[in-house]
């Protein structure tokens, strides 16, 4: 058992600290608004932390699950940040989903400071992150990845490194290239069945058994014929993502032409009023 910090209790990351502590880990958490952290600390064993600083003094593993970018530095840098805190040989594992390019920056100034840093987002949503059965994807060095790993595992069915720092951020963003088009396609088959006049349970009972069979269908189809997108990742969330792929993609040279028009359905979507509806909602622009 480890003595672990988590940083960020959102939807994801107040069920993640909750499996740490569960799985016997000595868990210290902070959150930017104290009341979910007073919270979560009423829900579970663990201590409360008044900043990201004071939960990382004596932790070996210091956990994040932040918003962005911006989000992160803050977490990390500065006297109130976690780095500030650390002691040498502790390693920072970073939940957040955010650009290749800062977890590169982030990751080289822990090595400047003798810790650890492994970029680990993830995947599998709020129902992922409540049941342990997230998706991990990792990047970092061997050694820094093999401490963290036991720990990472009390919340996930499947984690492997992916290669150097940032080489996990690299492999989000093919999970969320790959859902964002697979998302757009079921909408438009869902669509098209209500428009001619079939039942979509007995449609998606005779696809999903065949080669357009897909966790989303199986999931989100009836919650998407009913028009209730309260179902986990929002929509604005990813754009976030979306707009990292794109910008990366400009980087590399990869080409993204359905990504960047899913992009802008969900940007209507957002005009719609649906920035915190599911990423299912994309229907919702079909139909109006």
């Amino acid at each position: 058992m480890a003595r672990v910090a988590f940083l960020g209790l959102g939807v994801m990351g107040f069920p993640m600290a909750g499996h740490l502590a569960a799985a016997g880990h000595e868990v210290t958490v902070w959150n930017r608004s104290p009341a979910k952290a007073e919270a979560w600390a009423a829900r579970h064993k663990g201590r409360v932390a008044a900043t990201a600083r004071e939960a990382a003094e004596g932790a070996e593993f210091v956990m994040a699950c932040v918003g962005n970018d911006d989000d992160l530095r803050q977490v990390c840098l500065g006297e109130a940040g976690a780095f500030a805190g650390m002691g040498k040989g502790a390693v920072f594992v970073d939940h957040t989903t955010v650009s290749a390019a800062v977890t590169r920056e982030l990751s080289a100034l822990a090595a400047e400071a003798g810790l650890g840093f492994v970029d680990a987002p993830v995947s599998g949503g709020q129902a992922g992150a409540e049941s342990g059965q997230l998706s991990v994807m990792c990047g970092g060095t061997q050694d820094d990845y093999a401490r963290a790993e036991p720990v990472i595992a009390a919340y996930a069915k499947i984690c492997k490194l992916m290669g150097p720092s940032g080489a996990g951020q690299l492999a989000k963003m093919c999970n969320q290239i790959a859902i964002a088009g697979l998302v757009q396609g079921l909408s438009e088959s869902l669509h098209f069945a209500e428009k001619a006049g079939l039942s979509i349970p007995e449609v998606v009972e005779v696809i999903s058994q065949g080669a357009a069979g897909s966790w989303q269908m199986q999931n989100r189809h009836q919650t998407m014929a009913e028009n209730r997108f309260d179902f986990g990742f929002a929509v604005d969330w990813m754009r976030k993502d979306l707009g990292i792929c794109l910008a990366t993609a400009d980087e590399t040279g990869a080409s993204l032409p359905v990504t960047a028009l899913v992009d802008q359905f969900y940007k209507e979507v957002q005009a719609m009023g649906g920035g915190r509806w599911d990423t299912s909602s994309l229907i919702a622009r079909l139909r109006r």
